[in-house]
């Protein structure tokens, strides 16, 4: 048994083993190997007794469940109508330009990712961007190049 089929035990002992634990172990993979592989998904959909496309249609439903790999920092940045009318456009453009890439992509270093995401929650403070779990709000172009600099003197 190799550390990925031990971990889905270990969250499958944890969760249970229904169709409604697919969600928290998903979760827990994603925490610990940040993505999904598609042994990962095969290993859960044996763990729980269901299709492995039932896994696979769950991981890519959601958003934060990434299926292949990311940068070490995965940028979100807010994609809803209230980010977009407070620059948004702006932000995004900042940001492909600082690390020289595309929604989608990740820097060759591999260190970061650039996605749009779903709603953040901080419309009254569009617009919004994440940065793995930190969230960054009121940007502009000059906040985000501040912010990303931070990020580009880590030496993690």
């Amino acid at each position: 048994m190799n550390s990925t089929q031990a971990l889905i035990k270990d969250l499958a002992i944890r969760y249970g083993r229904e169709r409604t634990s697919l969600l928290p172990i998903l979760q827990g993979v994603v925490e610990q190997e940040k993505y999904l592989t598609e042994f990962s998904m095969i290993e859960i959909a044996k763990e729980l007794d269901i299709p492995a496309s039932d896994v696979y249609g769950t991981a890519s439903f959601y958003s934060f469940l990434e299926t292949k790999k990311m940068g070490r920092y995965i940028i979100r940045v807010c994609k809803t109508i209230t980010c977009f009318m407070k620059g948004k456009n702006q932000v995004l453009l900042t940001i492909e330009d600082m690390l020289n890439i595309t929604l989608g992509e990740t820097t060759p270093d591999g260190k970061f990712t650039l996605l749009q995401t779903n709603c953040l929650g901080w419309c009254h403070k569009a617009p919004a961007m994440m940065v793995n779990d930190e969230v960054y709000t009121e940007l502009t172009p000059e906040r985000v190049r501040e912010i990303l600099g931070q990020y580009f003197r880590r030496n993690e």
